[in-house]
């Protein structure tokens, strides 16, 4: 039987959907989903030779190549394999409280992954007992879209007691992770991911880079802040002077900020190296939910250490290993990464785009299978009607994209990164600010580019999960691709 407060809130519910239905002014709309297929979404025309639906869906005869197809090179033995069994079980947490969550191998998080950059990586994902199935997606890397984990776009979900293999060149150097797909509002917050690092092709530089390092993923669990899954600081012994290069992971559903009262440089932005850096000091780094930023930090003299905050309720302790260092209030202003290091070329002319597309997040009253809420729109367009940002092969794609909604949203686009051209009409002046998970703060609109040069159809959504589930998703897709996969039907596909 409903409790009072259920009986009440349902009465209140009710009430506001019933006066909104009947006051036009509000504008709700009702959406009932079903079983539906992305190749079903809204076409969205750019100002250039844009498109309002696939090449494939207005010309029959046109050539299609299923996302399947869009592999890695079947014949190419593999460099590195590795199995991934995903569990659902209680997790251990040192320093903290157990909690009911998600395991990779037994641990959350999972086994850190190294590759060398251009290997081809091979892992063989077992699920053996993720009642709801689960995925796992390369989060930053771009791989062939048939391994990006998408439950109903590029796979199924892979349910209990089943197997999916993942191939794909491990291309760019740099600090990413891995997570679910499916279900992922819940299976994120709940452990199932871990970092994933792949380290420069030239010997020296990939010397140089592990000489002294150290990853650092931030995860709450249960509203624990951890550190590489413990709720306690770590050590990182190094001998005085040497430079230490930490790999932070924002794993969590907001911004995470890295700090220090030591003078520190940032090396590398979502798996991207930073042109020239230099020290910042008296400055914290803001780190969006799903983004990835490496910092060097010197040890100090013998028998000491130095402290970097990271993410607010943990820190790494770097230096003599039975050394400690007071806390440093955080700072109150933030660096920002739009002038931050020295210009550098790009490979391409954003000037000379191809396509050009607006991406404006907004929010309004509806319902969406009978669930009433305010929910997320992407240029006025509730989901499912939302976006499908079609591209060719090639194109030079840019993007205004503009928060009018009163919450940030961390956005990542699969399969790509984007360069920052300008943030409120202020141009980049500083190093190639290149991006997969972006902070778009309240007010704010951003001006991005990329090469089109990743086949396939792929997610661009707010990473902030729960904001995903409510709506804030939209896709880019190539002209001639399809997908024979599903949501909402007998796959039991749910890849938000």
């Amino acid at each position: 039987m409903p409790s009072r407060r259920e009986l009440r809130r349902c009465a209140v519910v009710g009430v506001a959907v019933a006066t909104a239905l009947g006051a036009g002014a509000l504008a709700w709309s009702s959406t009932l989903l079903g079983e539906y297929s992305v190749m079903d979404m809204g076409g969205e025309h750019s100002s250039h030779a844009g498109h309002g639906v696939s090449a494939a869906a207005s010309d029959p005869g046109a050539r299609q190549v299923d996302v399947t197809a869009l592999e890695a090179d079947p014949d190419r033995p593999a460099d590195v394999r590795v199995e991934l069994v995903a569990r659902q079980e209680r997790i251990e947490v040192p320093g903290g409280r157990p909690v009911d969550g998600y395991t990779v191998n037994g641990t959350s998080p999972g086994p850190e992954l190294r590759a060398r950059q251009g290997e081809l990586v091979e892992v063989e994902f077992v699920n053996e007992s993720v009642a709801d199935g689960a995925t796992l997606h390369w989060h930053g890397i771009d791989v062939p879209n048939a391994a990006d984990g998408v439950a109903g776009i590029t796979q199924d979900a892979v349910p209990v007691g089943g197997r999916h293999v993942y191939r794909f060149v491990a291309e760019d150097a740099g600090t990413y992770w891995y997570h679910s797909h499916q279900v992922s509002h819940e299976q994120v917050e709940g452990g199932l991911l871990g970092a994933i690092v792949i380290e420069p092709m030239d010997a020296a530089d990939a010397a140089a880079s592990a000489a002294t390092e150290f990853v650092a993923l931030l995860h709450v669990y249960g509203g624990q802040h951890t550190l590489n899954g413990r709720a306690q600081d770590e050590h990182v012994a190094a001998a005085p002077g040497t430079p230490v290069r930490v790999r932070v992971v924002n794993t969590d559903q907001g911004t995470a900020a890295v700090w220090s009262a030591t003078p520190f440089r940032v090396l590398a932005i979502d798996g991207h190296e930073v042109d020239a850096p230099t020290e910042v000091d008296g400055r914290r780094v803001l780190i969006p939910a799903g983004g990835r930023a490496d910092v060097a930090i010197p040890a100090p003299a013998a028998r000491e250490a130095v402290r970097l905050h990271v993410g607010g309720a943990r820190s790494v302790l770097i230096g003599d290993p039975d050394a400690s260092a007071p806390p440093a209030p955080q700072p109150d202003e933030t660096l920002d990464p739009l002038a931050y290091g020295e210009p550098a070329p790009l490979e391409f002319d954003p000037a000379a785009s191809d396509r050009s597309f607006e991406y404006v997040i907004a929010r309004r009253p509806g319902i969406i299978d009978g669930r009433p809420g305010n929910f997320w729109t992407i240029n006025g367009r509730m989901f499912p009607d939302v976006p499908m940002f079609q591209v060719s092969e090639g194109d030079v794609v840019t993007m205004r994209v503009r928060n009018d909604s009163g919450d940030v949203h961390p956005m990542h686009l699969h399969g790509h990164h984007v360069v920052v051209l300008s943030r409120d009409g202020v141009a980049s002046s500083g190093s190639p600010w290149i991006v997969d998970s972006l902070d778009v703060r309240p007010g704010e609109s951003y001006e991005l580019a990329f090469v089109a040069d990743n086949p396939g159809i792929w997610s661009d959504h707010c990473h902030t999960l729960a904001h995903a589930v409510d709506g804030l998703v939209a896709h880019l897709m190539y002209e001639g691709v399809t997908t024979p996969f599903t949501i909402n039907g007998a796959a039991g596909n749910l890849p938000e």
